[in-house]
């Protein structure tokens, strides 16, 4: 509920203060008063956009601060939630215009974006006219409204998570479909180079194992023949005869020497052994050095085989295994594609039926609260006279989506025989103020917390239908808050709260004021909106009336 409007420095407004109360509160004066300025603060500070030049002439910046109450359950909540700002059993709104257009907002004293007034002001604010663009003429809105009337909120929930299903089941399939098209265009390569990959059979490290084992049989010519001749040299005929040879003379000369060749002939003795472990030690590496000139060529063509699938496959050498397990995974997955798809078309096929059941549901739901809301528009407009007028809610087929697959509209024929058509179509000025009051009354399900505004909705209507536009402003009021500008004495008559706005004239300035009118005052300001300027006895009696005093 707007529980205060603070206005500084605004059009022809310097400072006006008003604090609204629940119930239907009435906004009267003469036309040019001011009344639509109010409605242009109040859209100012809750974001709307409106006219670009706010600020008092002299001012340097005009101001408007709004109050509302929030309950618990209010949606402003959410939204506060959302944008990070806290929220307590009151909200203030704040915003200044400077007078060189800039803008700066405030949400309970925290700058605020433009976007975060607009979001709140959605579940703080609804305006109507007979220029309303928030909601009911807007045939995009109709179907929310609808469904908002018939409570279809977990049918519709159902819907919107049966889309979804749908969606991410078509989405994995053309995932799935798409890879399997990139699979089969590279098939002929996979199975080519998996061909010669598992006919080569390339381990991790071997690369390195054949490039040592080829440079060792490349040297082996060149150093076998010298170690040859060094085996040669250790052997009988050589060194070892030699030493044998030596061992045996000092040996039969010893006796004779009396001990003194006993420490030549141990030396000689271990050298001796030495050798022999020297000539173990190359003969196993003659043994070695010894290949089969086969061996090396073979050798050298596995080694070139590896190091030219590495460079074809853009790999390391030691990573070709792997390369191969990835390629024979992706061979796999194109083998078992065709199964994994027709498994995803049945995926694709039982969201689809899910989304219809529950389309359906929704759409036969939609259907029955179509024909209850004709149903009660008919019994509100015969009390604005318009009993011959039929309003129709129009379900038609339409594009399968989050919100089911139903196109609503409202359309009106304003008299029986008449072609239907849109409400803003077909009827005129004052038709449709009363249509589209008729309309919120059966739409008002829920909305409570929401201040509904109407500006001049009674436009065009007078005596027994002013008179009922009133009535039906007043029981929408109740239990809640309604603002209502107005020129009818009828509908003003109903009013639990009634503001005077008036324009004043002072020092060549023009100033904007509104008042509030105490009951006494009142019979003289239903008077005077049924008399004009002279207010005679006659007028005074029939605002009495009006009045009910």
């Amino acid at each position: 509920m707007l529980r205060s409007l603070d206005i500084r420095d605004l059009l022809i407004i310097d400072r006006l203060e008003l604090a609204f109360q629940p119930g239907l509160n009435v906004l009267t004066g003469e036309t040019g008063a001011g009344k639509s300025i109010l409605l242009d603060a109040l859209g100012f500070v809750l974001g709307w956009r409106g006219r670009a030049e706010l600020v008092r002439e002299g001012a340097a910046q005009g101001e408007v601060v709004a109050v509302f109450d929030l309950p618990e359950t209010h949606a402003a909540r959410a939204v506060l939630a959302d944008a990070g700002f806290p929220a307590g059993d009151e909200l203030i709104l704040r915003r200044v215009n400077s007078a060189d257009g800039r803008k700066t907002a405030w949400v309970n004293d925290r700058r605020a974006s433009g976007e975060v007034l607009r979001a709140l002001s959605d579940t703080l604010v609804e305006l109507h006219g007979q220029q309303d663009d928030r909601g009911l003429l807007n045939p995009r809105g109709h179907r929310v409204l609808l469904d908002d009337f018939a409570g279809n909120a977990a049918p519709l929930a159902a819907t919107r998570a049966a889309w979804r299903r749908v969606a991410e089941a078509r989405r994995a399939l053309a995932e799935a479909e798409a890879a399997l098209a990139a699979l089969r265009e590279e098939e002929d390569f996979l199975r080519h180079a998996l061909a010669e990959l598992d006919a080569l059979d390339p381990q991790p490290g071997e690369e390195a194992e054949l490039d040592t084992r080829r440079r060792m049989m490349q040297a082996a010519d060149r150093i076998r023949e010298d170690i040859a001749r060094a085996f040669t040299a250790m052997g009988g005929d050589g060194a070892e005869g030699l030493l044998g040879d030596a061992i045996r003379w000092l040996e039969g000369a010893s006796d004779r020497a009396e001990g003194r060749l006993d420490g030549a002939i141990d030396a000689l003795s271990r050298a001796l052994s030495d050798l022999g472990e020297a000539q173990q030690g190359v003969e196993a590496c003659l043994d070695h050095l010894s290949f089969n000139p086969a061996e090396l060529e073979m050798t050298e063509e596995r080694l070139f085989a590896i190091r030219g699938l590495a460079r074809k496959h853009g790999q390391q050498p030691d990573d070709l295994a792997e390369f191969t397990r990835t390629l024979r995974a992706r061979l796999a997955a194109l083998d078992a594609g065709e199964g994994d798809i027709a498994a995803l078309h049945a995926a694709v096929a039982q969201a689809e039926a899910g989304y219809r059941t529950a389309a359906e549901t929704l759409t036969a739901r939609r259907i029955k609260a179509a024909r209850a809301l004709d149903k009660a528009m008919a019994a509100e407009l015969a009390p604005l006279k318009m009993e011959r007028a039929v309003f129709a809610t129009e379900i038609t087929p339409a594009d399968p989506g989050p919100e089911g697959q139903d196109g609503v509209a409202f359309t009106v024929a304003t008299n029986p025989g008449a072609p239907s058509g849109p409400l803003d179509k077909i009827a005129s000025g004052g038709e449709l103020s009363r249509f589209l009051l008729a309309l919120k009354v059966c739409l008002t399900r829920g909305t409570s917390g929401i201040t509904m505004i109407f500006d001049e909705i009674d436009r065009g209507v007078g005596g027994a239908t002013a008179d009922a536009v009133g009535r039906r402003l007043a029981a929408l009021a109740e239990g809640g808050q309604v603002l209502v500008v107005t020129h009818s004495p009828q509908v003003a008559a109903r009013g639990a709260h009634h503001w005077r706005v008036e324009k004043q004239v002072s020092r060549g300035k023009t100033r904007s004021t509104v008042t509030l009118v105490a009951e006494t005052g009142r019979v003289d300001e239903i008077a005077r909106m049924l008399a004009g300027d002279t207010i005679t006895e006659e007028a005074r009696a029939a605002a009495r009336a009006l009045l009910g005093t």
